[in-house]
C-alpha cells in the first residue's frame, strides 16, 4: 500500500513515516507542494493544508482532477469549521486535526481505502491462462476444470487477478478480504496455500518475500 506524506515539519514526518512504515505501508515524503505533483502515483495521501510553497487545499484540487480513485486525507492543524467544510469540497475524502492519536488515523485510512476500493470498477470476468474467474457467480475454473473455493479463498483470487503479473502487497489483500491490515499476516499465508492447492498448479500464485503475492500471468 502506498502512502504520500505530505508534511512540512520533518520531525511530524519522521514520527508518521516511522509508524506507517511498521503497519505494512510504503511511505514516500513530500515537504513541498512541488515535491508532492512530482511523487510516484500512490495509493492514498495525507496531505497537511499548510504547506511553504502553496496552499494545500489547491494542491488537494489538482490531486483529485488528477485521480478519481486516489485517496486523500487531510492531516492538518486547520480545525476550523470552514477549513474542514473547504477541503472536503475540494476532494479530500476525510479530514483529521492534529493533534491525533495513530489509532484514529489508522480506522481512517483503512475507512478511506475501503471506500476507494468499492468505488473502483468491478470485472465481471477475469482471464488469466487457463484461469477463469465469473465474479458475480463466485465460480471458478482452471483449464476447464471447476475448482470450489472458500469465500476468503476466492476474495484473494480476485484482488490477486485484477492485476494479473502485479505484486499485490499483503497489506492489500487483507483490506479486500478482511477490512483491516491489523489482521494476522500468518492468516493471509494460510488461505494462500490452500488456494495453490485447490488451483492445482502451485505457480500460479507466486510469493514475493517481504512484500505479498502476484498471479502469474501468461
Amino acid at each position: 500500500m502506498r502512502v504520500l506524506l505530505v508534511e512540512d515539519d520533518r520531525r511530524v514526518a519522521a514520527a508518521l513515516s516511522s509508524a506507517l512504515t511498521r503497519r505494512g505501508y510504503q511511505v514516500e515524503h513530500a515537504a513541498t507542494v512541488a515535491a508532492a505533483l512530482a511523487a510516484a502515483p500512490c495509493d492514498l495521501v495525507l496531505l497537511d493544508l499548510t504547506l511553504p510553497d502553496g496552499d494545500g487545499t489547491e494542491l488537494c484540487r489538482e490531486l483529485r482532477r488528477r485521480s478519481a480513485q486516489i485517496g486523500i486525507i487531510a492531516v492538518t492543524a486547520r480545525g476550523e469549521e470552514r477549513d474542514r467544510v473547504l477541503g472536503l469540497r475540494l476532494g479530500a475524502d476525510d479530514y483529521v486535526v492534529k493533534p491525533f492519536s495513530m489509532v484514529e488515523l489508522q480506522a481512517r485510512i483503512e475507512a478511506v481505502l475501503r471506500r476507494a476500493a468499492r468505488a473502483a470498477p468491478e470485472l465481471d470476468r477475469i482471464t488469466a491462462g487457463g484461469l477463469r474467474i465469473d465474479v458475480a457467480a463466485r465460480t471458478v475454473t482452471v483449464d476447464d476444470r471447476s475448482v470450489t473455493l472458500t469465500r476468503k479463498e476466492f476474495d484473494i483470487l480476485v484482488s490477486l487477478a485484477r492485476q494479473p503479473g502485479a505484486v499485490v502487497p499483503r497489506e492489500r489483500i487483507l483490506l479486500d478480504v478482511w477490512g483491516t491490515t491489523w489482521a494476522d499476516r500468518h492468516t493471509v499465508e494460510v488461505h494462500v496455500g490452500s488456494l495453490r492447492g485447490k488451483l492445482g498448479d502451485a505457480r500460479l500464485v507466486e510469493t514475493v518475500r517481504g512484500v505479498g503475492y502476484r498471479l502469474r500471468a501468461e
